[in-house]
């Protein structure tokens, strides 16, 4: 037990060292870069989302116990993509499109996955039906 302890203690320390870094990126970051392997960062986010969206299809279909940690890494690919996604697309049209897609497809669909994640993880012995 102690050591799960302290690897909460490691992870919630490790959240809050974030907050001073996020601060000094809010206020020190240039809102434009040009930036190289771009095509190369969103086909590794998409191949990532694809396979976990499969993982997590079939898990579910053969109604495998397993599925709720792919479904939960799915949950947050999907909402990763659509920040992402409607971030960085230029405005008007590019823009759009990707707000439909978030708000229709994305976020609806890494709420799924996150529903899916919660039912599928298993329960402690004492709150079990």
């Amino acid at each position: 037990m102690a050591r799960r302890v302290r690897l909460g203690h490691l992870l919630a320390a490790a959240g809050l060292a974030l907050l001073p870094w996020i601060a000094l990126l809010a206020a020190r970051m240039p809102s434009a870069a040009h930036v190289t392997n771009w095509s190369a960062a969103w086909i590794g986010l998409d191949a990532m989302l694809a396979a976990c969206l499969v993982a997590t299809g079939a898990l579910a279909l053969r109604r495998d116990p397993r599925l709720a940690l792919p479904a939960a890494a799915t949950s947050a690919l999907l909402l990763m993509d659509a920040w992402f996604d409607v971030l960085t697309a230029a405005p008007g049209g590019d823009r759009a499109v990707a707000t439909v897609l978030a708000a229709g497809v994305e976020l609806p669909l890494a709420a799924l996955c996150a529903v899916l994640a919660f039912r599928a993880f298993p329960k402690p012995a004492g709150e079990r039906d």
